[in-house]
């Protein structure tokens, strides 16, 4: 099993933007995994071509190695073992975590969504997730929110299992702190830092103090 030092200040879990345009995404990324509060980075590009995704993991790997962040490809098991990422991240509509353990070995990262279901929980628990994501805690325009999570599940979560729970869905400055409270280890955040009207990345991750 692999195991996390859980740092009060190093609690997010970074999801990227739909789309990389442009150079210029790199460099702003850099500027965020600098801070230290970034404990992962996944790569979350639907609809983008394979070479794409393998020209972007290649550069996005060489920054997190830099600053000691932890590197996940979302759905894809093949892609996250083609560019040697730290792991894997699956949906409940993506490949099992057991054939996905196959391909990428025992010392890789996977996490699994499991909605709001304690079933799904005890399931990953015993397939040996290394983390469970609970969510969507809140509406999130990142994607369609089928399922919303609720901090009963959570807590029991916290309860059953020392695995990290990565809470998921519409976080952001003036919800974050309750998901702390009820004790989720890391907050995966895309929309708030992305795509956020007010602030520009570096500030708006400066407000999740």
């Amino acid at each position: 099993m692999i195991k996390y030092k859980i740092n009060n200040k190093k609690f997010i879990y970074l999801i990227s933007p739909n789309k990389i345009d442009n150079q210029s995404f790199y460099h702003t990324l850099e500027k965020i995994l600098k801070t230290n509060r970034i404990a992962f980075f996944q790569l979350r590009l639907k609809r983008t071509s394979k070479k794409t995704c393998i020209l972007a993991s290649k550069k996005i790997k060489k920054i997190c190695k830099k600053y000691k962040v932890k590197f996940i490809v979302n759905d894809d098991p093949f892609l996250a073992k083609e560019v040697d990422a730290d792991g894997c991240h699956l949906g409940q509509s993506d490949m099992k975590i057991t054939d996905a353990r196959k391909i990428l070995g025992k010392k890789k990262i996977i996490g699994v969504t499991c909605h709001n279901s304690k079933k799904l929980v005890k399931k990953n628990i015993k397939n040996k997730a290394n983390y469970i994501a609970l969510g969507a805690f809140f509406k999130t325009k990142t994607k369609l929110t089928k399922y919303l999570a609720n901090f009963k599940t959570l807590i029991w979560a916290k309860k059953v299992t020392k695995i990290p729970i990565v809470a998921i869905g519409g976080i952001k400055v003036d919800n974050y702190q309750k998901l702390l409270l009820n004790r989720a280890d890391f907050l995966a955040i895309s929309s708030y830092i992305w795509k956020n009207k007010k602030y520009k990345p570096l500030k708006a991750l400066e407000k999740l103090k």
